[in-house]
């Protein structure tokens, strides 16, 4: 991914002074030499706070003190970004950001506030990155460890601060801890190119191809388990059925799904008789069957009757409710008497008080027009004698059927009482009646168990899918993708090495990324870093690897990993503090040995050729103490004004405690660049 520092910028609390902007170099070896407690090392927390570090980690007092934002502007394949990121004073960290885009971003705002937010910052960056929104485990939202990757992870791979450039114990960024330690393992195979976005899609579906066929299996399971009594249940209800005389009977058993068949016919029948002869009909059973029907018959009259003369009920109501509305509202509008009574011989305008010909025209107009609407109010709406007419009628006809429907149901229980063929026939129907309503249930399980049943298709559609997920995943063989990225990784160190300051330069390394650390191969035996001794030898390998890592991203078709490497006191394990003496200075250390000055030009040499053979897609940051003196002749190294003699990260300008109005304005118009 193209994504470089264009410069870092700081903006002091005092609004006299302008911010301060260390501009670096697109493709370069940039260096920022100066001496101690110039604020070299707060450069790496600044950057890493403005992408949205869960903590700042910037150094208090100066830096913190006098400054009120923290900001980078980064170049990317979309144009320049300025991210920008509050102090946050006794906070861990604050959520205010600042956020600028443009092509390119030349002039900066003299003053910023809140625009937007860390977490939406963090969605940019990702997005940016092209990183998968799906998890390690094939879902969503997982947490912790198995979580999706983040712009955030990268960041192992784009610093090196001065307590691990030369750690023995520690390669990576914050691998110190547990918690990045277990996720950079996590994220290494996506990084390398092992786990790809498809992949995680095709992990993903794989993932939820065996969940539904795992609760699909179970179900199938469960019913498959209940089988047999499914037969004898289905069997035993078309004997039922036949029984009832639903179904004729048959010389030879029917197959399964000939029983499910005539049971549907059943169902789907309306007259629950027809199987029964007419021959075998007796007059009783006859005489029943008619007052069978006309109890039904009579019934849903009487229904009709009493719905009826309950909205003629709700229709009276409704009138009286009218007429006390109405009654109320006669009383409200009696206005035009009261103000035709209102004038008098001086004043024909009630409200006002005027004598004029016009008001009095108005006034009669008024008192007209309110007149017709008391009028319209005082008409009594009464119900028309066919409304009570009719209420009589039904009121009647009620009685009338009512009295009809006891007679038959007299008349019906006399004759059950007396034919006992006719009350055997009357529970038979009854008994088909519930027999029918429970059946209509039971048939639609025994459809779905079926051997032509929609779950078995589905189970076996589903095992399908998941076979061929499971194939194609083989054939990707994730661990040989990564033993072959991780070969190229150790290929592009092992080339390296020879140019640097380290001990058996051909002896092979390899990136143990299940122990995130190197080892290396000799004839006898295999070290890990921390078995190695020399600090020399620690920082070579250091830079081999990152370096290393570099090379294989820019030669993949697309990685996620940002194009720059900050690295923190490199030469620290050969000069800790100053690699030269000037002469208007006092001697307080002695002068470091040629080869020392020698081994750090060669690590000098190696960034600037790794950084050139990238042809622009890789930026490398140094903060160092070795002077221009060092590395001043190296192409593709250039270097900020040394900050020495006064110049610091935080202009000396910003701690004076008083400015007079002059110095305000002199220093109101200088940029604070470098």
């Amino acid at each position: 991914m193209f994504f470089q520092i264009r410069s870092i910028i700081l903006w002091p609390r005092n609004a006299s002074f302008s911010p301060r902007r260390l501009r670096f170099d697109l493709g370069k070896v940039n260096v920022i030499s100066g001496a101690s407690r110039t604020g070299k090392s707060a450069v790496i927390p600044i950057i890493d706070y403005c992408l949205g570090s869960s903590t700042c980690s910037i150094p208090v007092n100066t830096i913190r003190k006098y400054c009120e934002w923290f900001g980078v502007i980064v170049a990317t394949n979309q144009g320049d970004k300025l991210l920008a990121r509050r102090e946050p004073g006794a906070l861990r960290s604050t959520d205010d950001m600042f956020l600028m885009e443009a092509e390119s971003i030349d002039e900066i705002p003299v003053r910023i506030d809140k625009n937007t937010s860390v977490d939406f910052v963090k969605r940019l960056l990702d997005d940016l990155s092209g990183l998968s929104n799906l998890d390690f485990t094939g879902g969503e939202e997982s947490t912790g460890f198995d979580s999706r990757p983040s712009f955030r992870d990268l960041a192992a791979f784009t610093f090196q601060p001065q307590n691990i450039v030369a750690n023995p114990d520690v390669l990576f960024f914050k691998s110190g801890t547990y918690k990045h330690r277990e996720k950079l393992r996590k994220i290494f195979p996506y990084v390398l190119g092992a786990v790809t976005p498809a992949l995680m899609g095709k992990q993903f579906e794989l993932t939820r191809a065996r969940q539904n066929l795992r609760i699909k299996e179970r179900e199938l399971k469960d019913a498959q388990q209940v089988s047999a009594q499914w037969l004898a249940d289905l069997a035993a209800k078309f004997s039922e059925a036949q029984e009832l005389g639903l179904i004729p009977k048959h010389e030879q058993p029917p197959s399964r799904d000939q029983m499910i068949e005539l049971l549907e016919e059943v169902v789907t029948r309306t007259d629950l008789t027809l199987s029964v002869s007419n021959v075998t009909i007796s007059d009783a059973l006859k005489e029943l069957s008619v007052l069978d029907e006309e109890e039904r018959y009579v019934s849903k009259k009487l229904t009709t009757l009493r719905h009826r003369l309950e909205e003629m009920n709700r229709m009276q109501v409704g009138i009286g409710h009218y007429d006390t509305a109405v009654t109320l509202q006669r009383g409200r509008l009696q206005l035009s008497k009261w103000l035709s009574g209102q004038t008098s011989e001086t004043s024909d305008c009630p409200m006002c008080g005027s004598h004029t010909e016009s008001a009095k025209q108005k006034l009669a107009v008024l008192s007209e027009r309110l007149a017709e609407v008391e009028a319209e109010c005082g008409v009594d709406k009464e119900v028309p004698a066919a409304f009570d007419r009719e209420f009589q009628r039904v009121s009647a006809d009620i009685t009338q059927e009512a009295e009809r429907l006891r007679s038959v149901q007299i008349r019906r229980t006399a004759l059950s009482g007396r034919s006992k063929e006719a009350s055997d026939h009357q529970f038979a129907a009854k008994q088909a009646e519930r027999f029918v309503g429970n059946l209509e249930s039971a048939l639609d399980l025994h459809r779905r168990l079926g051997s032509d049943s929609e779950m078995i298709k589905e189970v076996a559609r589903l095992r399908e899918r998941v076979q061929t997920l499971d194939a194609e995943l083989q054939v990707q063989d994730v661990d040989s993708r990564k033993r072959r990225a991780l070969s190229s990784v150790n290929t592009f160190a092992g080339r390296l090495l020879p140019f640097l300051d380290v001990e058996n330069a051909n002896d092979p390394i390899s990136l143990e990324i299940n122990d995130l650390t190197i080892k290396v191969r000799s004839a006898d035996r295999d070290d890990y870093l921390s078995e190695i001794g020399s600090g020399s030898n620690w920082l070579s390998y250091h830079l081999a690897m990152l370096l290393a890592l570099h090379q294989f991203y820019l030669g993949q078709k697309t990685s996620p990993v940002p194009g720059f490497l900050v690295l923190d006191q490199p030469s620290q394990v050969y000069f800790p503090k100053r690699v030269v003496n000037r002469t208007d200075e006092e001697v307080k250390e002695p002068r470091y040995k040629d080869e020392d000055i020698l081994a750090v030009h060669k690590a000098f040499e190696v960034m600037a050729k790794v950084v050139q053979e990238a042809k622009g897609n890789l930026q490398l940051i140094v903060l160092d103490h070795a002077s221009r003196d060092v590395w001043g002749d190296i192409a593709g190294v250039v270097g900020l004004r040394e900050w020495r003699d006064g110049i610091k990260l935080v202009p000396m300008k910003w701690l004076a405690e008083n400015t007079d109005e002059d110095g305000k304005n002199d220093v109101a118009h200088k940029t604070g660049e470098d």
